[in-house]
């Protein structure tokens, strides 16, 4: 059963940095599309950044280029986002969401980690 946990959310200010995680479980997920998504409220559901396959190509939305890196630990199975240089706007439910072989190239996703970006 594949199970996605993350942690790592908080109350931050502008300016700063957090490092989220994505523990993933049933799986190896080496291969799989693992990717960051957001949810502010009364928005939509939308892509941050994702580690696209084994070799490691990622792709990241324009409003986070620059500042986010997202990486995985194979040996650990987590898939991570830094965030650096952190905005207002940034504040949203982060999901992390994976999809291959491991999955059955079906959608699974974790249940969402709280970042609030205020002063």
């Amino acid at each position: 059963q594949v199970q996605l946990v993350e942690s790592g959310g908080g109350l931050v200010q502008p300016g700063g940095s957090l490092r989220l995680s994505c523990a993933a479980s049933g799986g190896t997920f080496a291969s799989s599309m693992m990717s960051w998504y957001r949810q502010a409220p009364g928005k939509e559901r939308e892509l941050v950044a994702v580690i696209v396959n084994a070799a490691g190509n990622t792709n990241y939305a324009d409003s986070v280029k620059g500042r986010f890196t997202i990486s995985r630990d194979n040996a650990k199975t987590t898939v991570y986002l830094q965030m650096n240089n952190l905005k207002p706007e940034d504040t949203a439910v982060y999901y992390c969401k994976a999809w291959g072989r491991d999955t059955s190239y079906k959608d699974y996703w974790g249940q969402g980690t709280q970042v609030t970006v205020s002063s």
